[in-house]
């Protein structure tokens, strides 16, 4: 186990490694984010987590970056260098976004799938809750 210091930390990147972004390559996508991430020795600016499922299985393969609180979509090992690029200059890989943070919300861009609404009994049966 690591405790990291992320004091030099600008960028957190979680990366979906649910069941639907895992069947399409999410361990790849999540391995080649790493790799370019320290072939440029930048372990220090971007923090990564693989996470389980996000909640957007139509989008897969899933990121969400913060401070920004950027959704990425459809990212395939491929797109890691231009991703990093994006964070790296401080800008959204735009063709991949499908939300964007505007300080209330979540803005969908046009042409995602909107998705459904949550209610208890979704919610309780997806999370497992009991």
């Amino acid at each position: 186990m690591a405790t990291w210091d992320l004091s030099r930390t600008a960028h957190h990147v979680l990366i979906c490694n649910g069941s639907s972004c895992s069947q399409v390559g999410a361990e790849e996508l999540t391995q080649a984010i790493r790799k370019e991430i320290s072939s440029r020795e930048a372990d220090d600016v971007i923090h990564t987590t693989r996470t389980r499922c996000n909640g957007r299985c139509q989008d897969k393969c899933v990121i969400i970056s913060y401070p920004t609180g950027t959704w990425y979509k459809d990212l395939k090992p491929e797109d890691a260098p231009v991703f990093i690029d994006s964070l790296l200059n401080g800008e959204d890989f735009e063709e991949k976004v499908s939300h964007s943070y505007n300080g209330a919300g979540f803005v969908r861009v046009d042409g995602v799938v909107t998705g459904v609404q949550k209610d208890k009994v979704k919610v309780s049966k997806v999370s497992k809750i009991l």
